[in-house]
């Protein structure tokens, strides 16, 4: 089986500005939450049958408490917070796994959800739905992918360190040095994306990286200044690359088959979503007919 994970906050965030863009004189009031829907039925119709949504329920984390200008929901449009917790009761009627993070980041449940698929035999391939950067670091060869669903990309550990320069297990090293405005910490002073790669290609790690700039690898531009930098802020570093590592142990669920779609429930024809969108509970519905005959024939 595949099993493929969605960062749903992303995907409200992509449909609600996609919806904003089409027609910036509304904003239909479940929209982006009939998107999100959508694009699920669109995966399950084209064969997915194990399938899990992670939420932020609030945008703050246990990151907050450990700085300061870590990311908070402060500047989200009203039109759009008001469709966050929407989201998550439309999508456990229409009968997906879905995951509302309080303690931790939507980031997080997908980290814990790949890891804990991926230690299952019978999943033969774990595919994480977003383009954020954080998600790398979770790319295991070709059996934990990153997919960039709007652009189309299918991200392995070859892409990983294709696009970053780094291998995914630095992911976390590399964000610590050049930091991550979207999170709210800004890196290491004097560091790029170039010389971030170049010194943890070397290195790998922060910790394992020389006080010495005489012990850096050649052809490290700037290597001293560089080394002074990186010395003078090594404990906001390391503080930084805790901020972008993703915790992958939190026990979402207890078997990858509480991930598999069996259909829409009951709730879904209540709900206000298919009250807005007359088609949604129609199409979930022929969805789960097809899944039933398939896995039917399959049986059989």
């Amino acid at each position: 089986m595949i099993v493929h994970l969605i960062d749903g906050t992303y995907e409200l965030f992509r449909h609600f500005y996609g919806l904003r863009r089409a027609n910036p004189e509304t904003d239909p009031p479940l929209g982006a939450v009939t998107g999100v829907l959508h694009a699920v039925l669109q995966l399950v119709e084209t064969g997915a049958t194990h399938i899990g949504v992670a939420t932020d329920h609030i945008i703050e984390s246990f990151r907050n408490d450990l700085w300061p200008g870590y990311k908070t929901g402060a500047g989200i449009d009203p039109a759009l917070w008001a469709q966050f917790h929407p989201l998550e009761e439309a999508l456990a009627a229409m009968g997906v796994a879905v995951w509302p993070m309080v303690e931790f980041e939507a980031d997080d449940a997908l980290a814990s959800a790949a890891a804990m698929a991926a230690a299952d035999p019978r999943v033969e391939k774990v595919c994480i739905w977003t383009p954020d950067k954080d998600l790398a670091q979770c790319v295991v060869g070709d059996r934990i992918v990153q997919i960039d669903g709007r652009r189309k990309i299918i991200r392995d550990e070859a892409g990983v360190k294709l696009k970053f320069g780094v291998v995914p297990a630095s992911i976390p090293d590399f964000l610590a040095l050049v930091g991550d405005a979207a999170d709210g910490y800004p890196g290491i002073p004097g560091f790029g994306s170039k010389s971030a790669a170049a010194i943890l290609s070397c290195f790998g790690k922060i910790d394992a990286i020389p006080t010495d700039p005489a012990a850096w690898q050649a052809g490290i531009a700037a290597s001293r200044r560089l080394s002074l930098n990186l010395e003078a802020n090594r404990e906001l570093a390391l503080l930084f690359r805790r901020l972008a590592t993703l915790r992958a142990d939190i026990p979402l669920f207890d078997d990858v088959e509480a991930l598999r779609w069996r259909g829409p429930t009951a709730e879904l024809a209540a709900h206000p979503v298919a009250a807005a969108d007359k088609g949604l509970l129609p199409r979930a519905e022929r969805a789960a007919r097809v899944a039933r005959d398939a896995t039917n024939s399959a049986g059989s």
